[in-house]
């Protein structure tokens, strides 16, 4: 370690101060006080390079070069190097073995798990997500070279400044936006369905003028924020990639879908300085959140209209994103003329008696295999293999798609839709069976969507839709979420999970203001004593902050 000598005596003070950089060796009748520096001592005490040199010039020692020069080498020698792992996805901490009793209580705090050491350096894996806090809170504690072998830290920027045009933000987008950059940048905004989240995301890009990797629910989603950032900011030709079964092109602004995002992050990782993740409620899924926990992006916005899960797993997007951060509901947009007023008429229905008594053996059939377990429970246990726990959700999905293909929910559907279209009104039928939609669509000579269907014929059918000044689409869960379904002003739903999330997605399909300030009626259709009924009070019981 280098040496120096102070020939003058120190005050107290003074010696309390050098004794923070170095270790006292005694005095020379003189010479002097002998002292030699101890880079673990200075860094405990948080003294950089340049405050050592500081200190031994307000003490009046002769500083010469080559004293520098070994200072500076000790600092370089001692720092901290990050790198990513492209093969797991994670990031490779590495920290000399000189700090690490200085360090423990933050590899600790930051879950950091060592891999590999050698003589000088122990290295950790981190968890990606929390690169740029560990490394914030790293500074804070010590003074410390960085190391970035892959630029993991380094400032993302867009090759051009990006700009909003061809559109003004309404006042609740400014004010999500403004809450957003208030939380630095992270957080959820919820938002119904029609009020423009993927605007309010593209004017995040601007915002922040970042390098950005877009996460799509489906294909379509894709395509259609892409069109969106073409047509709403000045960026360039070529400027936004996307990446999925057919095509692999990376750019300054990626866009991917949850599965090829899953498939990719690892490559995809190390570029991006924002994340914007579409449809975040389905996040939580143990493959999707994957993608958020091994991004780097140290800026992150969530966008929803349905972010709170019935299983609760919503809460797990809070350290990924960051809080909900915005939230209006339909009713306060529709009050401003920003959506439509809607109301909600459930009509109830019944079995018939044939339906009624096969329905009634195999609940009673299915009470005698599950006992008293919860649905929860019964699937638990048929996931580890319990063979009378299979046959009662065998049962169960029997007793389910009875109650959802009901005859009688079928024809009310269809003379519900026929009264709507004769007043000349645009209805959406939302089903949940293939079969279902198909007769449906059939007996009322309407137009079409299911997964079956091919994205060419999907969009054809849109399109026609859109044009046409009254009409009936018939969709299953394809259009629940993805796809850009045009304006109507009437919905059924004849079958559906019974979830908060799907009822308000299928409810957001009618919320886009309509000429002439026309009200929105979504049709509810359910079987009256049967677990529907509960299904639905209970529902709209866990969903009044969503309608109020």
């Amino acid at each position: 370690m280098p040496a120096f000598r102070i020939k003058r005596w120190l005050t107290p003070e003074e010696f309390r101060e050098v004794i923070k950089i170095a270790d006292y060796k005694g005095y020379e009748r003189g010479a002097g006080s002998l002292f030699e520096f101890n880079i673990e001592k200075a860094l405990r005490n948080k003294y950089s390079l340049e405050d050592v040199v500081n200190l031994l010039k307000e003490l009046a020692i002769n500083i010469d070069d080559s004293l520098i020069d070994e200072l500076r080498k000790l600092y370089n020698k001692l720092a901290v190097r990050v790198k990513w792992d492209y093969s797991t996805g994670w990031v490779i901490v590495s920290i000399p073995r000189s700090l690490r009793f200085q360090l423990i209580d933050l590899l600790k705090k930051y879950g950091l798990r060592r891999i590999y050491y050698d003589d000088e350096y122990l290295s950790y894996k981190l968890i990606p997500y929390r690169l740029h806090d560990f490394i914030e809170d790293l500074r804070q504690k010590i003074e410390v070279t960085i190391v970035d072998e892959n630029n993991l830290l380094k400032d993302k920027v867009l090759p051009r400044k990006l700009e909003l045009r061809n559109i003004v933000l309404r006042p609740y987008q400014e004010e999500a936006l403004r809450e957003w950059l208030n939380h630095g940048s992270r957080g959820i905004i919820a938002l119904p369905t029609g009020s423009g989240k993927t605007i309010i995301g593209i004017a995040a890009i601007t915002a922040v003028n970042k390098r950005t990797l877009i996460i799509t629910f489906t294909r379509e989603q894709m395509f259609q924020w892409k069109e969106s950032i073409y047509k709403y900011t000045n960026i360039e030709p070529g400027y936004v990639g996307v990446i999925y079964s057919g095509e692999k092109r990376i750019a300054p602004i990626t866009i991917t879908t949850y599965q090829s995002g899953f498939r990719n992050i690892k490559q995809l990782s190390p570029l991006y300085d924002l994340l914007i993740v579409d449809e975040v409620h389905h996040l939580p899924a143990d493959k999707f959140r994957y993608i958020a926990i091994h991004s780097i992006a140290k800026y992150r916005i969530g966008l929803s209209a349905t972010v709170v899960r019935e299983d609760g797993r919503h809460e797990e997007l809070f350290p990924l994103l960051g809080g909900i951060v915005y939230h209006k509901t339909p009713a306060e947009l529709a009050v401003q003329g920003y959506l439509a007023r809607h109301r909600i008429i459930t009509v109830k229905v019944r079995l018939s008696k044939e339906e009624k008594e096969e329905f009634e053996g195999l609940r009673k059939l299915y009470r005698s295999l599950a006992g008293y377990k919860t649905f929860k429970e019964v699937l638990k246990a048929a996931l580890k293999g319990d063979q009378r726990a299979k046959k009662a959700l065998r049962i169960h999905n029997r007793m389910r798609s009875i109650l959802s293909a009901s005859k009688a929910k079928i024809e009310k559907a269809v003379e519900i839709a026929l009264r709507e279209y004769r007043k000349g009104n645009k209805i959406i039928i939302f089903t949940q069976y293939v079969d279902q939609a198909e007769e449906i669509a059939e007996r009322l000579n309407a137009y079409l969507l299911t997964g079956e269907i091919p994205p060419e014929k999907r969009r054809k059918t849109l399109r026609e839709f859109r044009e046409a000044s009254s009409g009936i689409l018939v969709v299953t869960t394809v259009g629940d979420e993805g796809l850009d379904i045009p304006d109507a002003n009437v919905g059924i739903i004849v079958s559906g999970t019974g979830s908060r999330g799907q009822f308000i997605q299928r409810l957001g399909r009618l919320l886009r203001p309509k000429k002439n300030s026309k009200e929105a009626i979504l049709y509810e259709i359910i079987l009256a004593n049967t677990p529907e009924e509960y299904q639905a009070r209970k529902r709209k019981r866990n969903s009044l902050d969503f309608y109020s």
